[in-house]
């Protein structure tokens, strides 16, 4: 029987690879005066519902998800969370 899964997935550049949008934002908040501010990365967060047999056959589409489209993997890393959704309505 098939589970809804919802699945978040985070997106980031690898720490060896220049971030000009970090570095862009990282001096806008400068002059605006958040001068705290250092070594500002920007990455993409992702949100999907899933249909999986299971939560380790919806990790496997996550990964692969991530691996074929969602993150190029020469140059990001990601991670993710699935959480199973509760099923509503009533069964007989």
């Amino acid at each position: 029987m098939s589970q809804e899964y919802h699945c978040r997935i985070y997106v980031t550049l690898r720490p060896s690879v220049l971030d000009p949008a970090g570095v862009a934002v990282q001096s806008g908040l400068h002059q605006l005066g958040y001068e705290g501010v250092e070594k500002v990365r920007i990455g993409k967060y992702i949100e999907l519902t899933m249909t999986a047999n299971d939560q380790a056959h919806a990790e496997t589409q996550a990964d692969e998800m991530c691996d074929r489209l969602l993150a190029n993997p020469v140059i990001e890393n990601y991670c993710y969370e699935i959480t199973a959704l509760e099923t509503t309505g009533s069964e007989s």
